[in-house]
């Protein structure tokens, strides 16, 4: 299948991470000119290096609307388009500490750096795809967002859930999508081995594979959905 993405201007915003390089790299193989952005450019030229291809960087702080603004910008003023956001930048669920699970300041924190990371971010591109009546947005979430267990990952990743159908139903009409994957745990070497109320595990490879797609002319009818890569939570119904 052509998913149409050759030539295409793709950038993935935490596209030095974990998820967000193989993202970066399967992009790549699809003929697509990339832009990883992140905060650290030692880690960035690393990844850039190992993909090669015609990736490129830029520096951007999420958690600074001027760094967004600055780093779109000058996407837009160079490449003269954006065709693909990919949302990534943001601390893996196993890095936040349980012992401040239920911890209000902690909470808050979590939401800012991921979801409203994501928002800013959003808010920089969405209105350069509209104005060109074509574009592609995918926030990766996590399965979490479905279900309770740790207060801070859940409310954090329901929070981007809410931004992305939100912003969803804003463009809609506008030949822009916007659509959210969960990732159930992400591992190199999943388990086959399925347990009722826990999600499957699935690689970076899946992830991307996902949000490649969604990303792709093909997909141009998918919006406003949430999608999960990896099993859904076995032995749960509701979305």
């Amino acid at each position: 299948m052509d998913l149409g993405l050759t030539g295409g201007v793709v950038l993935v915003a935490g596209g030095s991470g974990y998820i967000g390089s193989e993202v970066a790299q399967q992009f790549v193989a699809e003929g697509a000119r990339v832009i990883i952005a992140a905060r650290d450019e030692q880690r960035m030229d690393a990844v850039a290096a190992r993909l090669g291809g015609s990736v490129a960087t830029r520096v951007m702080d999420t958690a600074s609307d001027d760094s967004v603004s600055a780093a779109i910008d000058g996407i837009v003023a160079e490449y003269g388009r954006l065709d693909v956001a990919v949302l990534s930048a943001a601390p893996p669920a196993q890095t936040l500490d349980p012992a401040q699970a239920n911890d209000p300041d902690a909470i808050l924190h979590a939401i800012d750096v991921k979801a409203m990371g994501y928002l800013r971010v959003a808010n920089a591109v969405l209105p350069v795809m509209t104005a060109a009546g074509h574009g592609r947005l995918v926030l990766i979430d996590g399965q979490t967002a479905l279900f309770t267990g740790n207060m801070i990952g859940s409310i954090r990743n329901r929070v981007v859930l809410t931004i992305s159908k939100t912003l969803a139903d804003a463009t809609a009409g506008t030949g822009v999508t916007v659509n959210c994957v969960h990732p159930a745990t992400v591992t190199d070497n999943p388990s086959q081995s399925l347990t009722r109320g826990v999600a499957a595990e699935v690689t970076p490879a899946q992830v991307a594979a996902a949000v490649v797609f969604l990303s792709s002319v093909p997909a141009g009818a998918i919006s406003g959905e949430s999608i999960a890569v990896g099993h859904r939570t076995l032995g749960f119904m509701d979305s």
